[in-house]
């Protein structure tokens, strides 16, 4: 198997914003936005959540992995739905 057939989506970094969770310690896609509220419509965190995730527990970190999973209405949730679609 040569270079060239390695999947590109791992080569160009966007994987990094994949929608997967399993891949990803946070929610974050990179489409940072808080219209309205202080709720991130690209990730479902809150702003305080956002600032500070570096310094939550794993345990907390499961916490708002569970809040924004369940409410589905982020950016994140919506793309993997698009995504996930079939033809």
């Amino acid at each position: 198997m040569n270079s060239d057939s390695s999947n590109p989506q791992t080569q160009d970094g966007s994987y990094s914003l994949s929608t997967g969770d399993d891949e990803s310690d946070s929610p974050c896609i990179g489409v940072c936005t808080t219209l309205y509220d202080e709720i991130c419509q690209g990730c479902g965190r809150t702003l305080s959540e956002v600032s500070n995730w570096v310094f939550l527990s794993d345990e907390e970190k499961a916490s708002v992995w569970k809040r924004v999973r369940e409410d589905g209405t982020a950016m994140r949730f919506q793309r993997q739905a698009k995504e996930n679609k079939p033809a």
